[in-house]
């Protein structure tokens, strides 16, 4: 699962690049819950709670369906 999640992250990493953001994969636990740190511009961003759910949580769910959430850290 970890490794799916990784090229998960990689492909929707351009999106975020785009905007001057990027994120890292941290982890990804047994009960499927990722951990990622929001880089660049999604660091500071007001909009950072929304890219993270409706862009990063909702991809990852669509590739590798049993992560249950994705956390900011």
């Amino acid at each position: 699962m970890k490794e799916e999640v990784k090229k998960a992250i990689e492909e929707i990493r351009p999106h975020l690049k785009a905007d001057g953001g990027d994120v890292e994969f941290v982890d990804v636990t047994e009960e499927g819950v990722v951990k990622v740190k929001l880089l660049g511009a999604c660091e500071g961003c007001p909009m950072r709670q929304m890219t993270l759910t409706q862009g990063i949580t909702r991809f990852i769910k669509k590739k590798v369906p049993q992560i249950k959430e994705v956390q900011a850290v």
